[in-house]
C-alpha cells in the first residue's frame, strides 16, 4: 500500500523506479572521479606533444639570449612578419567569404546541379598546396609573389570553411527565418540575421583553421617565390644549417600562432544551434535565385574549375607532354607510393589511438582541468611542421642518435603534427557515444574488457575512422617535415615531386607523383565529408562536431 500511495495510487510497481535510481546513482558515482590512470595517460600524452616547444625554447636558449634577439631585431624579420601577416589576413578573408559564398549557394538555393557542386567545392583540398602552386607558376609564370600566393592559398583553402559552414547552413532551424520573416524582415535580411549569426563561430572556427594552415605552409610558398618565416627557417636550415636561427625565427612564428589562437578564444561566441523542437530536422525551402541564377552558377564552376580542373588538367598534361622517357619508373614510383602510405597510416593509427584517452577524460569527466588538457593540445596545430621537425632533429642529433633519420622519427613528427585533426573527430563521436549503454552492459554481467569490445567500440568506430581519415590525409600531402626527416635512402611521393619540381628537372617526370598524391587522398576526404555531415548535429545534451570544432 505504501508502494501504491508512493506512486500516486497508480499501483505501478517501484522495482523499476529503484533500479533505474540505483544504475543513476552507479553512473554518477563512476563518473565523480576521473580515473587516476586515464588522468595520468592523458597528462603524459599533452607533454609529449607540447615537447616540440620546450625544445624550441631550450635550442634557442642554448645559443644565448643576446644572440636570439640579434636575431630577431633585424629588418628581415620585420619583413617577414608584414608578408606573413598580410598574406594570412587577406587570404583568411577570402577563404571566409568564398566558403560562406559557395556553402549558401549549394545548400539553400536551387541552384543547378547543386548536389554535385557540394561534392566537387569539397574535392580541391585533396590537391597539396606546392602541387597548386607548381601547376600555376609552371603555366603563368605572372603567377607568383604576393598575389600569387593569394590565389593559390585561397583556392587551396576555402574548403577548411565551405565544409563546416554547409553542414550549419543544413543543420539551420527554418522556423527561426519564417518567424523573423514574419515579423517584416526580409529573406535576405532573415538569413544574414538568423543562419549566417548562429554560424558565426562555425565560420570563425574555420577561419582558424585556414589561419593556421596558412602559417605552417612551406612548399606552395617556395614555388611561388614569396618570402615567409616558414621558407626563411627553412632555407636557414638547408643552406647554411643555422639551428639557432633558425629556432629564434621559429619562435617569433610560434608566437604568432598562439596570438591567433588567443584572438580565436576572444571573439569566439559560445552560441550554439538552435532548433524550435528537440532534433526537429525540418526541409528548408530553397531560394530561388532568379536572374542571378545563370551568374552563380558561373561563379561555382569557375571557383571548381581553378582549385580543381586546372591543376588536374596541368598534372595530366605534364604526364602526356614529357613522354615515356621523362616517366619515372613504375619501380619508384610505387616504392614512394608504398613508404608514403605506410609511413601515413602508421602515423594515422598512433595518433588515433592517443587522441581516445584525452577525449574520454574531457567528454566524460568533464572538469576545467581536463578542458583545459584538451584545449591545450590544439596548441600544437599552431606549430609549423618545420619547427616540429627542428625540435626532432635536435632531440635525435643529441641524445637518440639511433632514431636520427630513421622511420619512427618521420611517424612521430605526423602524430605530433596532426594530433589535433584526430582529436576532434574522436571528441566528438565519444561525446555522441552514451555512457548508460556501457553501464547497462556492466549491470547485465559483462566484464569491463567485454564491454569496451562490444558496446563502446562499435559506437566509436565512425569517430575513429574520421579521426584516422584526417591524419592520413594530412600526412600524405604534409612536405616540410617530411623533408627534414626522411630516412636515407627513401623517397615518399612528397618529396619525389619536390625534388623534380623544385629545381625545374623534368615536370612531366615530377606529375605522376601529383597525381599519385590526389588519387590517394581522394578517398580520405569523401569518407570525411560523409562523416562530418552525419555526425554534424549533436543530441540534446551532447557537443557537436562545431562546439568541438570551434
Amino acid at each position: 500500500m505504501r508502494a501504491v500511495a508512493a506512486n500516486g495510487g497508480t499501483g505501478r510497481d517501484t522495482g523499476h523506479d529503484g533500479v533505474r535510481g540505483s544504475l543513476r546513482a552507479f553512473v554518477s558515482g563512476r563518473r565523480r572521479h576521473a580515473p587516476w590512470l586515464l588522468a595520468s595517460v592523458s597528462i603524459v600524452i599533452a607533454l609529449v606533444l607540447l615537447s616540440p616547444l620546450g625544445l624550441i625554447v631550450a635550442q634557442a636558449a642554448q645559443a644565448g639570449w643576446g644572440q636570439l634577439w640579434s636575431v630577431i631585431d633585424r629588418p628581415f624579420v620585420a619583413t617577414l612578419l608584414w608578408n606573413t601577416v598580410r598574406l594570412a589576413l587577406v587570404v583568411t578573408l577570402l577563404a571566409a567569404v568564398v566558403g560562406t559564398g559557395a556553402a549558401w549557394l549549394t545548400e539553400r538555393t536551387v541552384l543547378f546541379g547543386r548536389r554535385v557542386w557540394a561534392v566537387l567545392l569539397i574535392v580541391p583540398f585533396v590537391v597539396p598546396d606546392f602541387v597548386l602552386a607548381w601547376t600555376w607558376s609552371s603555366v603563368f609564370p605572372a603567377v607568383h609573389g604576393y598575389w600569387g600566393a593569394v590565389l593559390v592559398m585561397t583556392l587551396h583553402l576555402y574548403p577548411l570553411v565551405y565544409l563546416p559552414m554547409a553542414a550549419a547552413f543544413r543543420a539551420a532551424d527554418p522556423g527561426q527565418e519564417e518567424a523573423a520573416r514574419g515579423l517584416g524582415l526580409s529573406r535576405w535580411a532573415a538569413w544574414l540575421r538568423i543562419s549566417v549569426r548562429q554560424a558565426r563561430s562555425t565560420l570563425l572556427g574555420g577561419c582558424l583553421l585556414v589561419c593556421l594552415a596558412l602559417l605552417a605552409y612551406y612548399g606552395g610558398f617556395e614555388d611561388l617565390r614569396y618570402q615567409t618565416f616558414t621558407t626563411a627557417i627553412f632555407g636557414e636550415l638547408q643552406t647554411q644549417f643555422a639551428p639557432a636561427v633558425a629556432s629564434s625565427l621559429s619562435l617569433v612564428l610560434v608566437a604568432l600562432s598562439v596570438i591567433v589562437l588567443g584572438g580565436e578564444a576572444v571573439f569566439r561566441e559560445r552560441g550554439r544551434l538552435q532548433r524550435s523542437g528537440p532534433m526537429a530536422q525540418r526541409a528548408q525551402t530553397p531560394i530561388s535565385l532568379g536572374r542571378l541564377g545563370v551568374p552563380a552558377l558561373v561563379a561555382v564552376a569557375t571557383l571548381v574549375g581553378f582549385a580543381l580542373g586546372f591543376p588536374v588538367a596541368v598534372v595530366l598534361y605534364w604526364m602526356v607532354a614529357g613522354g615515356s622517357s621523362a616517366l619515372p619508373a613504375a619501380v619508384s614510383l610505387g616504392a614512394a607510393a608504398g613508404y608514403t602510405a605506410l609511413y601515413s597510416a602508421l602515423g594515422a593509427l598512433v595518433a588515433t589511438a592517443l587522441a581516445l584517452p584525452i577525449a574520454m577524460l574531457a567528454t566524460r569527466h568533464p572538469r576545467r582541468w581536463s578542458a583545459a588538457l584538451e584545449r591545450s593540445t590544439f596548441i600544437v596545430q599552431a606549430i609549423p611542421g618545420v619547427v616540429i621537425g627542428l625540435a626532432l632533429v635536435y632531440v635525435a642529433s643529441r641524445s637518440l642518435g639511433f632514431l636520427y633519420q630513421s622511420p619512427e622519427l618521420l611517424v612521430a613528427a605526423y602524430v605530433l603534427m596532426f594530433f589535433p585533426l584526430g582529436l576532434v573527430a574522436v571528441s566528438s563521436s565519444v561525446a555522441r557515444a552514451s555512457p548508460r549503454l556501457e553501464e547497462i552492459a556492466r549491470s547485465l554481467g559483462k566484464g569491463p574488457w567485454s564491454v569496451r569490445v562490444s558496446v563502446t567500440l562499435p559506437l566509436l568506430a565512425p569517430g575513429l575512422l574520421a579521426a584516422y581519415c584526417f591524419v592520413f590525409l594530412s600526412a600524405v600531402t604534409e612536405l616540410t617535415a617530411t623533408l627534414l626527416l626522411v630516412p636515407t635512402g627513401v623517397q615518399t611521393l612528397a618529396t619525389q615531386f619536390w625534388a623534380y619540381a623544385e629545381q625545374g628537372v623534368s615536370f612531366g617526370a615530377a606529375a605522376p607523383y601529383a597525381a599519385t598524391m590526389m588519387v590517394m587522398s581522394v578517398i580520405p576526404v569523401y569518407l570525411l565529408g560523409r562523416w562530418f555531415d552525419r555526425r554534424f548535429l549533436a543530441q540534446p545534451g551532447e557537443r557537436s562536431v562545431l562546439e568541438v570544432l570551434t
